[in-house]
């Protein structure tokens, strides 16, 4: 009988860190919707959410095209859209101004649709988080809305800056894990600004080496 090579397998079973569950009240600080031809977004009192999305907002659709995130896909591939609504939170946006030496960001300058305020490390919150909304619209979060370049070029242009292209560049650097969600609706209705968030972060497995 050939014998085994245990080194192959030094741990039998990995070990585990359950993360439980668990609930955090949160407010919609400011709501956004970009028009049907641009990704910057303007300031409105309520946003109306289908199955799609925002109504007419550029980031609407029950599915997209996918793009640089997708590269298993060809360029293009009409995939589902879990990209409806972009999520941020002032103090997040806050850190990264400062690193980028820049008074401010604006969440519409980035085609935030949502400032969520009241949520520690708000970018940090996991895919599957669930944030029930007072009048009954629910979100589910997909995951971290990786920084780009794109985002970072609509910031340079509205700060003036001297350099549009260094800007533009610094901010996937300095954004990383700071540039908040991207989520989806799963039950429509209506967000108006101001509203009470009940956010459910699923339990987490954590593997450890």
């Amino acid at each position: 009988m050939q014998e085994t090579n245990l080194d192959l397998f030094p741990v039998a079973e990995p070990v585990i860190d359950i993360v439980p569950g668990r609930k955090v009240t949160a407010k919609a600080a400011a709501l956004y919707a970009a028009p049907h031809d641009h990704f910057e977004t303007r300031a409105v009192a309520e946003l109306r959410l289908g199955f799609d999305g925002i109504a007419g907002d550029f980031h609407a659709g029950a599915t997209r095209r996918s793009g640089g995130r997708e590269p298993w896909y060809p360029r293009g591939t009409e995939m589902r859209n879990e990209r409806q609504l972009s999520l941020v939170a002032a103090d997040e946006l806050a850190i990264v101004a400062q690193r980028m030496g820049l008074g401010e960001i604006k969440p519409e300058w980035i085609g935030a649709n949502l400032v969520v305020e009241g949520v520690p490390h708000l970018s940090m919150l996991p895919a599957g988080s669930l944030m029930f909304f007072k009048g009954g619209v629910t979100l589910k979060v997909d995951g971290q809305n990786k920084p780009c370049r794109v985002a970072g070029q609509s910031i340079a242009e509205h700060v003036g800056a001297a350099d549009l292209n260094a800007t533009a560049l610094l901010f996937p650097k300095e954004a990383k894990r700071l540039r908040g969600l991207v989520a989806w609706v799963e039950k429509p209705g209506v967000i108006r600004a101001g509203e009470e968030i009940s956010v459910r972060v699923p339990e987490q497995w954590i593997y450890q080496a």
